[in-house]
């Protein structure tokens, strides 16, 4: 059995090697999502005039993850607080977005937003968005498992690693076993 789960949260390098880690992810592809253009490229992407957001698709197994428990993922990896922007990453490719392909995943979507924003979670406000699912276009083969494939890479080194050291302390007991 094979649920899909897409979530924009910045560079999709960083969200991608921390989902992979999760036990019962299947698979996940890197790509583009919620903008006008067909068949966007990276460069397109960048610049920041196709309206995309960098997201992944997350192919995972319901009976082993929910879909509520990817959304506390999702939340906790990321910052939702700043609009267009992770980190030194900037514009609406980096939103925090999910897109919803059921309208429960809306539903629940929705009712975990509203309980971190009324618990006061974060300092500032949420700016997540919550969008139905438009067409997806994943991105290029090079980016696909990027931080498996560039490990010593700079950016991996000074933003992915860090982000995976606090993503294992926080999800130890939703880790899978690593390579």
């Amino acid at each position: 059995m094979s649920s899909l789960a897409t979530f924009g949260a910045g560079c999709f390098w960083c969200i991608e090697a921390c989902f992979q880690q999760l036990l019962g992810v299947q698979s996940i592809v890197s790509g583009y999502c919620g903008g006008a253009t067909d068949n966007p490229t990276y460069r397109d992407v960048c610049a920041g005039q196709t309206g995309h957001a960098e997201v992944i698709q997350v192919h995972f197994n319901p009976d082993q993850i929910s879909y509520s428990e990817l959304l506390d993922v999702f939340f906790r990896t990321h910052d939702p607080t700043t609009l267009n922007r992770q980190g030194n990453d900037i514009g609406t490719q980096y939103r925090s977005v999910i897109f919803w392909h059921e309208d429960s995943q809306r539903e629940l979507a929705e009712a975990y937003l509203q309980e971190i924003d009324s618990a006061d979670v974060f300092d500032d406000p949420i700016v997540t968005r919550i969008c139905r699912a438009e067409q997806f276009f994943p991105a290029e083969d090079y980016h696909q498992n990027y931080f498996r494939q560039n490990p010593a890479e700079g950016y991996c080194q000074f933003v992915i690693v860090p982000k995976l050291q606090k993503f294992q302390r926080e999800f130890a007991e939703k880790i899978h076993d690593l390579p």
